[in-house]
């Protein structure tokens, strides 16, 4: 797993993508669609249509890193917006890889 700290601004868009895209696919999204620059730090995430498979995008400050992960059952409970992303803190993140619901005023709740 990552680690976080407290600062990391964390972006999931929250529009499926195509997760056949790399590095550079990936990173035309977030300039193009979400408005932002990779390279000016952040992580990314993303997911596919079905929600059983995310991508995290995050540069460390001397490299992209690409990282999968596939649900075997279920899928990710993702958030909804108007926008094209929305912003978590570094445990809610946590919550929703591992499969938690993410309720900002109740708490979390195992799926």
């Amino acid at each position: 797993m990552l680690a976080l700290s407290a600062t990391t601004r964390i972006f999931v868009a929250v529009a499926p993508v195509d997760l056949r895209r790399g590095f550079d696919g990936l990173s035309a999204y977030v300039q193009t669609v979400l408005d932002r620059q990779v390279l000016e730090g952040g992580l990314f995430v993303f997911t596919n249509r079905r929600k059983n498979r995310l991508r995290l995008l995050w540069w460390d400050g001397s490299g992209l890193w690409l990282a999968t992960k596939r649900l075997e059952r279920n899928s990710f409970d993702w958030p909804t917006a108007d926008g094209a992303s929305v912003s978590l803190r570094a445990e809610q993140l946590s919550a929703l890889i591992s499969g938690l619901e993410v309720r900002e005023k109740v708490g979390w709740y195992r799926r």
